[in-house]
C-alpha cells in the first residue's frame, strides 16, 4: 500500500493534481474538503457546524476531521493506497493519522508539498470563487485569513514529517503537466525503493 499526503495552501492545485495522481496510481482520494462540502450540501449538523468555521476562514476542529478520516479508511479496506488531500493540517492530526495507519501496519510514504506565492493563491481562489459556489472563495479578506491560518497551523505538519525525511517541496506554479510530472517523479522514486 502506498500512502501520500498532497500538501499545500488553499488554491495551490491540490484538487487538480489529486485527480491526475489517483488516475495514474489507482489510489483512493481522501479529501477532507470534499467530505466537508458534501456534509454542507446535505445540510447535516456536521456540515452546518463546519460551514460556520470555514466562512470565518478557520479550520474545522480536529475531532470532526479525524472521525471522517477514520470512517473513510474503514470503508476502503481493499484500497491500493490513499492520497490525503487537505489533511492533516495540524500536528495533532499528523499524529492521529500516523496512529490510525499504524493500527493497519501502514504509514505515510511521502508528503508532497506544493509551493505557490500568496498573490498567485489569492488570484486563483478569487477566480475559482466565480464558479465554485464556495463562499470562502469570494472574499479576498477571508482568502488571506485562510492562507495565514494555513501557514500558522500547518508548518508544524511539515516539521513533523521532516523528522522522518518524508517531505518533498514541489514548485506549484507553472503548467499543470510540469507540476504533475514533478509529483510523479517523487512517487516513482519511493515506489521503486
Amino acid at each position: 500500500m502506498f500512502n501520500l499526503i498532497l500538501f499545500g495552501p488553499p488554491g495551490s492545485g491540490k484538487g487538480t493534481q489529486s485527480e491526475r495522481l489517483i488516475a495514474q496510481y489507482g489510489l483512493k482520494h481522501l479529501s477532507t474538503g470534499d467530505l466537508l462540502r458534501s456534509e454542507i450540501a446535505h445540510q447535516t449538523q456536521l456540515g452546518l457546524e463546519a460551514k460556520a468555521f470555514m466562512d470565518r476562514g478557520e479550520l474545522v476542529p480536529d475531532e470532526v476531521v479525524i472521525g471522517m478520516i477514520r470512517s473513510a479508511l474503514d470503508a476502503n479496506p481493499q484500497a491500493k493506497g490513499f492520497l490525503f488531500d487537505g489533511f492533516p493540517r495540524t500536528q495533532a492530526q499528523s499524529e492521529a493519522l500516523d496512529a490510525l495507519l499504524a493500527q493497519r501496519n501502514e504509514a505515510i510514504n511521502v508528503v508532497l508539498a506544493l509551493e505557490v506565492s500568496e498573490e498567485e493563491l489569492v488570484k486563483r481562489l478569487l477566480n475559482r470563487g466565480l464558479t465554485s459556489g464556495r463562499s470562502d472563495d469570494t472574499n479576498e479578506e477571508v482568502i488571506r485569513a485562510r492562507i495565514v491560518e494555513y501557514h500558522k497551523k500547518t508548518s508544524a505538519v511539515a516539521d513533523h514529517y521532516r523528522k522522518f525525511d518524508k517531505v518533498v517541496m514541489i514548485k506549484g506554479e507553472g503548467s499543470i503537466d510540469d507540476i504533475f510530472n514533478a509529483l510523479c517523479a517523487e512517487i516513482n522514486k519511493r515506489q521503486a525503493a
